[in-house]
């Protein structure tokens, strides 16, 4: 399988066959994808951060877009991917809670959507979990 080689930290060189990158791209598209669009729409960033109560807004959608892509880079990378991925599972449950309330809205379809949101993302949260242990085992181990 083709390998591609990411920048080496210590005794792990961050290497990933072009399926396993594939694989962790398409984990931390969100990641990517939404960062964009509030650089391209700082205004409508904003008033998400303010829709969510999270003050100073401004420094909430610069902060976070920078956050979640200097996190993607690290799993995309190799380098620190555990960290990375860690910090996005839990950055990803954190705002899962803040912004999927389910159990506040009364039962019908708005209900129904917000759970099933609530739970791929707490699945996603447990997905980056996962890619930081296989790390952490694989620099344990030296690979």
């Amino acid at each position: 399988m083709t390998t591609i080689h990411a920048q080496e930290t210590g005794s792990f060189a961050g290497k990933a066959s072009v399926a396993e990158f594939l694989a962790l791209l398409a984990l931390c598209s969100a990641y990517i994808q939404g960062p964009l669009t509030k650089v391209f729409d700082f205004q409508g960033a904003v008033a998400e951060m303010n829709h969510f109560g999270l003050a100073p807004a401004p420094l909430f959608a610069v902060g976070v877009p920078i956050f979640e892509l200097a996190m993607s880079a690290l799993i995309l990378s190799g380098r620190l991917r555990w960290l990375g991925a860690l910090a996005l599972a839990i950055f990803t449950l954190m705002a899962t809670i803040l912004a999927l309330r389910f159990w506040e809205i009364p039962a019908g379809f708005e209900h129904s959507a917000a759970m099933n949101g609530f739970f791929e993302h707490v699945g996603l949260s447990g997905a980056f979990v996962f890619v930081a242990l296989v790390d952490l085992r694989r620099r344990a181990r030296g690979k």
